[in-house]
């Protein structure tokens, strides 16, 4: 079989453990006679699941009991309406990072005033703004922090003065994070934990009964009411729903993996070691260069393009690399070019082989 490195945005790699690891659990579940994808969610086996993947999230994530953490059908893209409609009572303030954090803001306008801090779209979403200032009387304030399609990167814990909300869909358990300075974070799990189906949210607990959009409809749709999700985890009752076992079961055995690897300080070190070899390549080779700002360059997606004078190279350059194995490196159609995403599974021999490639392609142009 020919040898292929993943480097699409997402669904993303996944540890080789956490595949063979469900394909066996989809041939038979816990001993029962029964596949992962046909049991009933309500036995005692998958019950366990839920509760060991909740206390691997606490565990890797430092969460404290103050949270919850709830796992959510629907993707991150629900939780653009579920945050100000759980949140927002009269006014949020929202930075525009990229579509993702546009397409958030657009959804909270259904829910009241949304007050845009700052925005880079003026550079095709190209940097981070800095030196905004946050409304004191904004319920919430939503950040981005990493931009798949750009390549920009929040990767620190911003000081706020309200109440925090980060959509960490792309990065999260790549960095330690102190889950105490946010309200709320919510992450498709499809960009580093996991495939297509669950979204993880993991709210403060003293926001749960503070409900903002119950001004304006009355009651809150039961799905929607981030409650109705976290009193069934404190009864320790039923699942509300039936939730996406087999998405679940991935995120699962991803996080024991991460566990097992050493945790998020880890994986942590793996992506700097990864997004550095990648970027020098990028600013050494002759035929390329970097399209975000250097200081808020991602470690999870690099974005690149051909050099200026250099651009007729590009449909030979992706034939070239995909002939060697390079899979999903073809820049979103807003930015053109090259991306590649490095996720926590995305194994270094892919970064080495990806540099060989720029490299080999770089002497057959000089």
């Amino acid at each position: 079989m020919k040898q292929a490195y993943n480097f699409n945005a997402g669904p993303c790699v996944l540890p080789r453990e956490a595949v063979e690891a469900t394909i066996e659990a989809i041939r038979e579940f816990d001993n029962t006679g029964i596949g992962l994808l046909e049991i009933s969610h309500r036995t005692p086996g998958w019950e366990k699941v839920m509760s060991e993947t909740r206390a691997l999230w606490r565990e890797l994530l430092h969460i404290s009991p103050e949270y919850e953490i709830l796992f959510l059908g629907g993707g991150a893209s629900t939780q653009f309406f579920t945050v100000p409609a759980n949140l927002m009572k009269k006014k949020a303030a929202y930075l525009q990072t990229g579509v993702w954090a546009k397409k958030a803001a657009k959804e909270a306008n259904l829910f009241g005033e949304v007050k845009i801090v700052a925005s880079s779209e003026d550079k095709t979403y190209s940097y981070i703004p800095k030196n905004y200032s946050i409304p004191m009387d904004a319920d919430y304030f939503h950040i981005t922090t990493n931009n798949t399609i750009y390549g920009t990167e929040i990767r620190r814990d911003i000081d706020c003065p309200v109440t925090l909300v980060a959509d960490m869909s792309s990065d999260i358990l790549s960095r330690p994070v102190n889950v105490s300075k946010y309200g709320l974070i919510y992450a498709g799990a499809q960009k580093n934990v996991g495939p297509a189906g669950v979204t993880v949210v993991i709210v403060r607990k003293d926001l749960l009964g503070n409900i903002g959009f119950r001004q304006y409809m009355n009651p809150l749709p039961t799905f929607v009411d981030y409650r109705t999700h976290a009193i069934a985890e404190e009864k320790n009752i039923s699942m509300f729903n039936t939730p996406p076992v087999f998405a679940i079961y991935v995120m699962y055995q991803t996080l024991k993996w991460v566990k097992s690897k050493g945790g998020v300080p880890a994986m942590e070190e793996l992506a700097r070691k990864r997004s550095e070899m990648l970027y020098n390549e990028i600013d050494r080779n002759s035929l390329f260069v970097g399209t975000a700002a250097k200081e808020d360059r991602s470690v999870m997606n690099h974005c690149w393009v051909m050099a200026p004078g250099k651009e007729a190279l590009q449909d030979e350059f992706m034939a070239f690399a995909k002939e060697r194995g390079m899979v999903g490196i073809k820049g979103h159609r807003s930015v053109g070019g090259f991306r590649a995403s490095l996720y926590n599974a995305c194994p270094i021999e892919a970064v080495e082989a990806l540099v060989a490639c720029m490299q080999e392609f770089e002497k057959l142009h000089k």
